[in-house]
């Protein structure tokens, strides 16, 4: 399989605003536990595109650094800390971000139910913190 590069600052916003319609749209349709799981990755994704903006980076590191298993994370909260807004986000958006902060890729294999209010706010919380990232 080829290696493919690392994603621009630019590329990663891109892709945040695309899971957080593809959210839009699952959400539409009735499929609340697959909403939840897009909202983690754009807010993943715009964490690290935020982390490219304070550190003054181009691309996000993935391979290129001396510990690489510190950026290839999904766990929200270390990411969160990474970027360097975690005081605003921490004091600010509280209830905002305490909706998906413990979302995990691993969600994809457990089955837990989730009614569409729940979806509805996890999604409205999401595009706030997406707003400041």
């Amino acid at each position: 399989m080829p290696k493919t590069p690392n994603p621009s600052s630019q590329d990663l916003k891109q892709l945040a605003k695309k899971r957080l319609h593809e959210a839009e749209v699952l959400l539409a349709n009735g499929k609340y536990e697959d909403t939840v799981y897009l909202c983690g990755y754009a807010i993943e994704l715009a964490l690290k595109a935020r982390i490219c903006k304070t550190l003054k980076w181009v691309m996000f590191p993935e391979s290129e650094v001396q510990n690489p298993q510190t950026f290839k994370t999904h766990h929200l909260l270390t990411l969160l800390y990474l970027s360097g807004i975690q005081a605003k986000v921490l004091n600010k958006y509280k209830i905002e971000w305490a909706t998906i902060e413990n979302w995990s890729p691993e969600m994809r294999y457990v089955a837990t139910p989730i009614t569409s209010s729940e979806a509805q706010k996890i999604l409205n919380s999401v595009k706030t913190l997406l707003k400041i990232l």
